[in-house]
Parts: structure tokens; sequence; C-alpha cells
């Protein structure tokens, strides 16, 4: 038998009200619900904003503006909301969404932001809003990747080490090439980063265990470096490996920077 599992595909919406006329106290949510944004994609939040009666407020001749800050109060995403069209009926009255992109979370961890939003009139007059009626004027968005964890984050290979004084060959230190996790067609990225550097630089494997002086490695893929190049130069390569490393031709001091790695 087949498991059956529901999903909701239903608007992140979330009332807030705007400061016009003064507040009654007969109604007063207790809290503001948290909102939870996925990085690797966008996030189509959409508010409703309330005057003090509870009644949809119509924004028209208002510009909406969205801000969020990180957890050090930096300020991170900042976005005019875009009002939802309709004939400022009830149902559209006061309603507005805000993209949060894949761009906006890009490099931000997972984390809880703090958002405000507030109104812009014709005069460049502000009027606050708030997350309800005890005038919390700032919500909770929660930052989450478990949903679309993307790709894996590199790691960097900086130290070279000369195979011996007469020769021009160094080699790097060794990484995990991380083989639980990939299959036989895994895909290996690497970016480096040179400046007038002259000679080859080799990507060098092993499926020994453990990395000794003993250690077989093998050549998986050779760059040719010219001197010229000034962007970091990619390499590719497919393969379940134990430990990666480099080989260089000539002295790679002052003019190898960096290797980022991707498995």
């Amino acid at each position: 038998m087949s498991q059956l599992i529901p999903r909701y595909l239903v608007n992140n919406r979330i009332q807030i009200i705007a400061n016009e006329s003064g507040f009654i106290t007969e109604y007063k949510p207790v809290y503001q619900r948290q909102i939870k944004v996925y990085k690797n994609i966008d996030n189509k939040l959409q508010f409703r904003i309330l005057n003090a009666d509870q009644k949809p407020l119509s924004i028209s001749g208002y510009t909406v503006k969205f801000t969020a800050f990180d957890e050090n109060k930096s300020l991170i995403i900042e976005h005019d909301a875009t009002a939802v069209t309709g004939d400022d009926s009830a149902a559209t009255r006061g309603l507005c969404t805000v993209t949060i992109t894949e761009n906006d979370l890009l490099n931000v961890k997972d984390q809880y932001l703090c958002y405000n939003v507030h109104l812009v009139d014709a005069n460049s007059d502000k009027t606050l809003t708030y997350s309800d009626s005890f005038f919390g004027n700032s919500g909770t968005i929660q930052v989450i990747s478990d949903a679309m964890p993307g790709p894996r984050e590199s790691y960097s290979f900086t130290q070279f080490q000369q195979f011996d004084e007469e020769s021009d060959i160094f080699y790097s230190e060794s990484r995990t090439a991380e083989p639980a996790i990939n299959g036989n067609d895994a895909l290996h990225t690497a970016a480096i980063y040179s400046t007038s550097y002259i000679g080859d630089v080799v990507v060098q494997a092993t499926l020994d265990s453990t990395v000794t002086e003993s250690t077989h490695w093998g050549d998986i893929a050779t760059v040719t470096f010219t001197g010229s190049e000034t962007t970091p130069i990619p390499v590719n390569f497919n393969g379940v490996f134990s430990h990666l490393r480099f080989k260089t031709t000539a002295s790679p001091t002052s003019k190898i920077s960096k290797i980022l790695v991707r498995n």
C-alpha cells in the first residue's frame, strides 16, 4: 500500500496593523506568527494591512516598504511590496506581496531575522505598521536551508610544500574527497586562483583510506597556465576518491592564492 501524504499550496499571509488613527482594545492578537522562508528558492510573502478596527486598509497612494535585518542587526533585505490589484473590495483591499528571492538569502546562514513593514505616502511621510495591537512593530523570519539544501560548500587548498630543494615540484595539503556521499559519476569542481603563474597544476587523487608518505597518488586532470590568466580557471573531474591534492610544476608562492574544491 502506498503512503498518501498531503501537501498544501496556500498563501503565506501575514496580517499587520497600520498606525493611522489610534487603537481599539476589544481585539488584541496574542502574538504574530513567525514566518518561515527557505533558501535556494524564491519565497513569496503576502501581507494584509489592517486599521485599528481590524478592517483592511486601502493602500492606494502608499508605497509599502519591507526591510529585514540579520542577527547582527545589519540590513540585508529591502524591497518595495507589490499591491494585489483588484477592485479595492474586501477581498483585495490592503493586500500586498513581497518576494524574498533566492539571491537575497544566498549568503545568509540559517538564523532568525527580524523584519519591519512601513508605508510611505506621496509626501514621503512614513507610517509604521505593527504586528499586533500592543505596538510590537517587528516580526520574525526563520531562514531554513533543510528543504532545499543546494550545493555543498567549497573547501580551500592554500598550503604548498616543495618536494625537495632541487625540485620545481610542489604539493598541496591533502583533503578528503568524501567518498561516502559520492557515486561513481560524482562530479568534483575546482577553481584555481592564480596571478602570473606559469606551469601546470595537476589534480591528484588516491583511493587509500589514510594518507601516509607511501600513499600512491594518480593524476586525474592537468591545467596549463601561461601567466596571462586574470580570472579563476575551473577544472571538472568525475570519480570516487578518498583524498585529493594538487601538484604544481613551478613554485606557487605568491602566484597561486588558493584552489577551491566542491565535491
